[in-house]
C-alpha cells in the first residue's frame, strides 16, 4: 500500500496514474459551538483540503467516486449540512464536476458503532461494565471495518480515483492494489493539537469539579 502526501509532483506523478486510487481525507466533525479559534481552523482546514484534492485530480486523474463514512446512502448527503460537518461543500463541489457516493457504511453497524462509542463516553463507575462494552466496541469495530474494506474493494474500479472521507484511526486495511495518497492541509496538526487540548482542559476541569 502507498501512502503518500496530497502534494504530489509531476515528475513523480506520472508513475500513479495507473491503478486504482484513494484519496484519504482526515474526516475532523467540529461542533458550531466551539470556540472561535477551534472554528477558524476548522474553515480554513476544509479549504486547504479542498486545494490538496485539486492538486491531486489535476496530477493524477479526476474523482469519480467518493466515499463518506456516516453517509449509509447517497440521499443522506443532506444530512451533512445538518450535522454542519465541513466536507459538505467538498463533496457538492466533486458531485457537481459528475463524481458519485458509493455508500460504504451499513446502517445498523454504524448506528451500533456510534451507541457503543456514546457508552465508552460515559463515566463509567464499574471495570466489568467498561470491559463489556469496550469489547462489544471492538467487535463491532472489526465488522464495520470489513464491511467498508469490502464496499470499497467491490465498488472502485480499474484505474478509476476516489475519495474517502474518514476519521482516523480507524484501522481498516485497505486492499494492496489500491493507491492511497494521504490528503494532510498544513492546518491540520494545529487543529487536532487544539482540539486535544480543549479536551483536556476540560476533562480537567470536570475532574476537579467531582473532587470539590
Amino acid at each position: 500500500m502507498s501512502e503518500i502526501l496530497g502534494k504530489v509532483e509531476k515528475p513523480e506523478a506520472e508513475q500513479f496514474k495507473n491503478g486504482r486510487k484513494l484519496f484519504f481525507v482526515p474526516l475532523m466533525v467540529v461542533s458550531p459551538q466551539e470556540n472561535i479559534t477551534i472554528t477558524d481552523l476548522a474553515g480554513k482546514y476544509w479549504i486547504e483540503a479542498a486545494e490538496q484534492l485539486n492538486n491531486l485530480e489535476s496530477k493524477l486523474s479526476q474523482i469519480k467516486r467518493i466515499y463518506h463514512e456516516l453517509l449509509p446512502s447517497e440521499e443522506s448527503v443532506k444530512q451533512l449540512e445538518k450535522m454542519q460537518i465541513g466536507s459538505r461543500s467538498i463533496v457538492e463541489s466533486l458531485m457537481a464536476s459528475g463524481a458519485v457516493i458509493s455508500e460504504i457504511e451499513d446502517d445498523d453497524l454504524m448506528r451500533e458503532f456510534l451507541d457503543w462509542n456514546l457508552c465508552l463516553s460515559l463515566q463509567l463507575q464499574s471495570p466489568n461494565v467498561f470491559n463489556k462494552i469496550y469489547d462489544s466496541f471492538k467487535e463491532t469495530l472489526r465488522q464495520r471495518n470489513e464491511h467498508i474494506t469490502k464496499r470499497i474493494d467491490e465498488t472502485l474500479e480499474d484505474d478509476e480515483s476516489a475519495v474517502l472521507f474518514m476519521r482516523e484511526g480507524h484501522h481498516i486495511q485497505f486492499p494492496n492494489d489500491i493507491q492511497i495518497f494521504y490528503v494532510a492541509p498544513p492546518t491540520l496538526d494545529a487543529l487536532k493539537r487544539t482540539l486535544r487540548e480543549q479536551y483536556e482542559a476540560k476533562s480537567f476541569q470536570q475532574k476537579d469539579s467531582a473532587s470539590a
